[in-house]
């Protein structure tokens, strides 16, 4: 599925190629015939890029600025479980360690990314994605629970929506975009059934860069879904 909205020899970059998703956009990217080249960044890449660590984000940027500017940046990478926590279920549940672990990789990393990539947007046609979630919503939370999860990625989306303000006056073409890929078989869906409910990876990575192919600078700062709809903050 070549993606027409960007010129022939576009130039892409992906963060959080390691998890399933990311992994599935880079598989899609070098699979289309438009696209010339995809710069791979995460922890174990040359240069590293840990959204734990500011400097090595910092040192990325300025690593792969030479190779661009970029007609695409996504950052696939995110956090919702790991060895010593699992998502909150109650108030009694939470603690400051996870609470800051889960903001470190899906709030205050990528905002340093959206500090140190932005600037390296293709300035006729930029677009840079990164994943959110649903449960980010505020207007959409009916259910509760997991209350790290959705503070982080609520807290993302804001960044997404006020970064382009600033952005776009000196990369009037540029999009930045807050996506939802929805419940995929993944490392991160697993343990909620998500081998049970969740669609294959491959699939997610097609539905997001449709969706990317699909919008211009008027939706800059917008939040969408994979189907394309525009989800409320």
């Amino acid at each position: 599925m070549p993606l027409e909205s960007f010129p022939e020899g576009f130039r892409a970059l992906v963060i959080g190629a390691s998890g399933g998703i990311g992994a599935e956009l880079v598989d899609a990217l070098r699979s289309d015939p438009r696209c010339a080249s995809v710069i791979v960044l995460s922890r174990s890449s040359e240069p590293a890029l840990d959204l734990t660590d500011p400097a090595s984000i910092e040192q990325a940027a300025a690593s792969v600025a030479g190779q661009g500017p970029f007609h695409l940046i996504v950052n696939a990478a995110g956090v919702l479980h790991g060895a010593d926590f699992m998502p909150e279920k109650r108030l009694a549940d939470l603690n400051q360690e996870q609470l800051l672990a889960t903001f470190q990789i899906n709030t205050f990393g990528p905002a340093m990314v959206l500090r140190h990539f932005s600037g390296l947007l293709d300035r006729q046609r930029g677009v840079l994605a990164m994943l959110s979630a649903k449960v980010g919503s505020i207007g959409d939370n009916r259910l509760g629970g997991w209350y790290s999860y959705r503070a982080s990625k609520a807290a993302l989306n804001m960044l997404l929506k006020t970064a382009p303000i600033e952005v776009r006056r000196s990369h009037p073409n540029a999009v930045l975009l807050a996506l939802h890929p929805g419940t995929v078989n993944s490392r991160l869906s697993q343990p909620f059934r998500g081998t049970e409910i969740g669609r294959p990876a491959s699939d997610a990575a097609r539905d997001l860069l449709r969706v990317i192919d699909g919008l211009g600078p008027e939706a800059s700062g917008g939040f969408y879904a994979y189907s394309g709809d525009e989800l409320p903050w």
